[in-house]
């Protein structure tokens, strides 16, 4: 019997790429149901394509609704916790994706998480509710997936250190000066990934590489002093993983999120896939790593440094850079004013525990509120 999927997101870029997985997995998943934040059209088309039981639109109004589909935010929790599916691929981006999450591991989901901000904002709250709903956390992330993969079938303890790795976005051979000054056209040129444009202004910025070493705390239970960052421009190697004996495992590919949504889809298992694009040492030639310039990505200091403090500081993190970001491409600031947004907000931030959604929410509106003040004054 084919497992039931639904897709948080399906119109954004992993959205879409997890339906082109599923249309070559017909055999073993059907699409349940879609939900989608305001692209109506492109949803309406996935709809007649896929006839889920369940279409939902979070910023839709009657007009652009139609044909049965379910409006308001509330569509995510009602998708994410359907009767028939099992599986809840999360590519919502930002923290909308986090009540979702909560309540398909309090319904007993999968959740395959490509929502990096859910574990960033609330890791303890999300991990506890998976232990006590019995649902699932399978990352999608390319970086988190390539940890998976090296370390399923190993015991506890044996894992010692994990180096993801960092493409350095467009920015890598600037100066400080001229990345404080770069234009929206200029974060999005992105060398290796084709993404949606939050995320790939959080690559040019490295913020996404801090939200990752978050979410590697709370997925593998290292401390952070045990996960490194290296920027390695070529996107091939995803991440290394250190063992206790010191042997070093790495999973490599081309830079495809195809392949790591598959994964999370049928982890631990793995199955036949045409469409995957096959590796091929030869072309992908020669390979380099550097260390991460702190000059060149002040935002991701702080998000590590924010990460130590723990609690809300995260969340409050993440909540200054979503409004840094938007206020960015919305052309109200310069580039080099998220990292200076993100400094101020959480230089006034006295961290608590992040132990419930009320608390997790109530600072991140707090948070974005100051960020809003701190970036236009």
């Amino acid at each position: 019997m084919s497992v039931g999927v639904a897709i948080l997101g399906s119109t954004g870029s992993i959205g879409c790429s997890a339906l082109q997985v599923l249309a070559r997995q017909r055999e073993r998943f059907r699409v349940v149901a879609l939900t989608a934040h305001s692209n109506a059209d492109l949803l309406q088309r996935q709809a007649t394509d896929w006839a889920p039981g369940y279409v939902g639109i979070v910023n839709g109004g009657r007009r652009e609704a139609g044909g049965g589909m379910r409006t308001g935010p509330e569509c995510l929790v009602e998708a994410a916790t359907h009767p028939d599916v099992q599986i809840v691929v999360n590519a919502i981006v930002g923290a909308a994706g986090l009540e979702a999450t909560l309540a398909a591991l309090r319904a007993g989901k999968r959740v395959a998480l490509a929502n990096k901000e859910t574990l960033v904002m609330a890791g303890e709250l999300v991990t506890r509710t998976a232990r006590e709903g019995g649902g699932e956390i399978v990352p999608v992330d390319s970086e988190h997936s390539a940890v998976l993969q090296c370390i399923t079938g190993r015991r506890a303890g044996e894992l010692a250190r994990l180096i993801l790795t960092a493409s350095g976005g467009p920015f890598r051979t600037w100066t400080p000066e001229r990345v404080a000054g770069a234009t929206v056209d200029e974060a999005l040129r992105h060398p290796t990934w084709k993404m949606g444009k939050k995320i790939t202004v959080d690559s040019a910025s490295l913020v996404n590489k801090a939200l990752e070493v978050i979410e590697a705390h709370f997925l593998f239970g290292l401390p952070y002093e045990g996960v490194d960052v290296v920027v390695h421009p070529q996107s091939v190697v995803h991440a290394f993983v250190e063992f206790v004996d010191g042997s070093v495992l790495a999973q490599v590919g081309f830079p495809t999120m195809e392949l790591p949504i598959l994964y999370a889809l049928t982890h631990p298992d793995r199955v036949p896939d045409a469409g995957a694009r096959r590796f091929d040492p030869v072309a992908a030639g020669t390979l380099t790593f550097e260390p991460v310039a702190a000059g060149l990505y002040p935002a991701y200091g702080l998000g590590r440094a924010a990460a130590l403090v723990g609690g809300t500081a995260a969340t409050t993190f993440n909540a200054a850079n979503e409004v840094a970001v938007e206020l960015f491409l919305e052309g109200k600031i310069r580039f080099g004013r998220i990292a200076e947004t993100i400094a101020r907000v959480l230089e006034g931030h006295h961290a608590t525990a992040a132990a419930s959604l009320e608390t997790v929410l109530a600072a991140d509106a707090d948070a974005r509120r100051l960020a809003r003040e701190a970036a236009c004054s």
